[in-house]
């Protein structure tokens, strides 16, 4: 086995860890099966990863950074701000049909958490995290198109993760892209509409 940084080694295993819970799901996969899935020893795991609620964590953290990423590359600017956010939008959704065994993962990983005795506070970090991507998003956004909000930062941030948090979970059970890609538009000029161009 190759030796490689520990960075690299805990991201290895964390998209080993992505894989194996999406497949077999939260509860029944093993420290065994993710170091197994990544192809190295159950030391180099326990080595990486001192305790369960670190790895949860990081599963979480990257997932986050899934959606954020493809979301980031979408978003620079276009002819119009409608444009430019449901660009975005359309990101997003994208990934969540490319992707739905990832996403459901992150609702099992919510629930797991819950849950499970003294891991309440890694389902508090996964929306934390949800609407902190959604306030970078939205600054990077502001700053690159000089626009002025109607609402404050955190709460148009909260209103988007819960959006999408919620159209996510109810295609994943219902199945209905077209649906979901009606409210992406009608939120895409709700957006619009809470924001001004700034400069001349």
């Amino acid at each position: 086995m190759a030796r490689m940084p520990s960075a690299q080694r805990r991201r290895q295993l964390t998209e080993a860890a992505i894989r194996a819970m999406a497949r077999d799901g939260v509860p029944r996969t093993t420290t065994r099966s993710i170091a197994a899935e990544a192809g190295v020893s159950l030391s180099v795991f326990h080595y990486c990863f001192d305790s369960k609620q670190a790895l949860v964590e990081s599963v979480i953290t990257t997932l986050t950074a899934h959606s954020v990423s493809v979301v980031k590359e979408a978003l620079s600017p276009r002819a119009g701000l409608g444009e430019t956010v449901r660009a975005g939008f359309q990101a997003y959704w994208d990934h969540v049909r490319a992707h739905p065994d990832e996403h459901m993962l992150t609702y099992e990983l919510t629930q797991y958490a819950l849950r499970e005795p003294g891991f309440a506070h890694l389902a508090r970090r996964q929306y934390e995290l949800y609407e902190e991507a959604y306030a970078e998003l939205i600054g990077e956004l502001c700053r690159g198109m000089d626009l002025e909000l109607g609402v404050p930062v955190p709460v148009l941030a909260r209103y988007l993760a819960a959006m999408t948090d919620g159209l996510t979970l109810n295609y994943l059970v219902l199945g209905e892209a077209a649906a979901g890609t009606d409210v992406l538009d009608m939120v895409t000029a709700h957006v619009a509409g809470l924001v001004r161009v700034s400069g001349p």
